[in-house]
């Protein structure tokens, strides 16, 4: 199986997040055809913003290879045959069932049955996806965060029909590619992360809503705080640290209080609604001018490079909790059997 990782990886659309998973696999040198499905801007714009990336994470001295170097492994293509020597197709575009179907049958059309096929959906259940193809148990989600090559973070997912072996194989491989990944093991909605981040965010409306706080006081509240430590060392790890007696008995009075609303928040209803899509046109959460815009965007650029840098100075081998490893949970799994 080790031979797989010589071949091309293949990834079906190239909007903001298919480009970024782009120049996540190039950095970690890994030869990419990247298939642009249509005539979108966002598809034809990718192999610029690709470059741009790359260009960026040589000048933030995120690796020392200039981006020329990096473009020798990438391939760029409207014809889904030049998918067909790929031993991995990594499948990013919109979250539309039809368009998915659609691109999972050209897919599937072109490559041996082998080949593995993965979704970066972030809400789509896998088990769902996996009705729509040919061959169920080579299939799989692979969900990544933005920027894609700046974060250590790739969720695995399993479906209901998937191969646990070849869920193993890509943990594996994710982490040739310098990623601390999850293997989910047991598929569930919006997986692990976003489930977390989710409730954060229906808090949020919460408060917000109900005038316990305006939008500047929650973010100011989040960055301040768990901004400040989650990068370090996750949810259950922090309580660790601080006290886990502290948050046993807070959780008795406060979770019985916390938002269990159902419905999408009215606050962000209404923005969407009337076309708000924050800086990429100025109207969100916030209001920005193109000047504005521009300055975040870039903010965020340059923080994700020094983040992803300041925390990678505190994680060694023996930080890393050695119960999450995929040989630990297959003898787990082999005892309890």
């Amino acid at each position: 199986m080790e031979e797989r990782n010589e071949l091309s990886i293949g990834i079906v659309g190239l909007g903001h997040m298919g480009s970024s998973i782009t120049t996540a696999l190039l950095l970690s040198k890994q030869k990419v055809v990247a298939l642009a499905p249509t005539d979108s801007k966002l598809d034809q714009e990718g192999p610029d913003r690709i470059r741009k990336s790359l260009t960026e994470s040589f000048q933030q001295h995120f690796t020392e290879t200039p981006a020329a170097e990096f473009l020798k492994n990438l391939r760029v293509t409207k014809d889904y045959e030049d998918l067909s020597r790929c031993h991995l197709i990594m499948e990013c575009v919109s979250e539309d069932l039809d368009i998915k179907k659609e691109v999972y049958g050209k897919v599937e059309s072109v490559v041996p049955d082998e080949v593995i096929i993965t979704s970066n959906t972030s809400a789509i259940p896998i088990s769902n996806l996996q009705t729509l193809v040919r061959v169920p148990n080579r299939f799989f989600g692979m969900h990544w965060a933005e920027p894609a090559y700046t974060t250590r973070f790739l969720e695995i997912v399993c479906g209901e029909f998937s191969d646990l072996e070849i869920g193993e194989e890509l943990y594996r491989i994710a982490t040739r590619w310098g990623k601390e990944p999850t293997l989910v093991r047991k598929d569930i909605r919006g997986f692990i992360t976003n489930r977390i981040m989710y409730a954060m965010y229906r808090e949020a409306f919460y408060l917000v809503e109900n005038g316990y706080a305006t939008i500047e006081d929650v973010d100011r509240a989040c960055k301040n705080d768990g901004g400040h430590w989650m990068t370090f060392c996750g949810l259950f790890r922090y309580m660790d640290l601080t006290g886990l007696q502290a948050y046993h008995r807070v959780m008795k009075d406060l979770f019985p209080t916390l938002s269990n609303q159902t419905k999408v928040p009215k606050l962000i209803d209404e923005i969407a609604k009337s076309g708000g899509n924050g800086i990429f046109n100025g109207k969100g959460f916030y209001n920005y001018t193109p000047e504005e815009a521009k300055q975040w965007e870039e903010a965020f650029e340059k923080f994700s490079f020094d983040i992803s840098r300041l925390s990678s100075k505190y994680v060694s081998k023996t930080m890393i909790n050695s119960n999450n490893s995929v040989s630990n949970l297959v003898k787990e799994e082999e005892r309890e059997k």
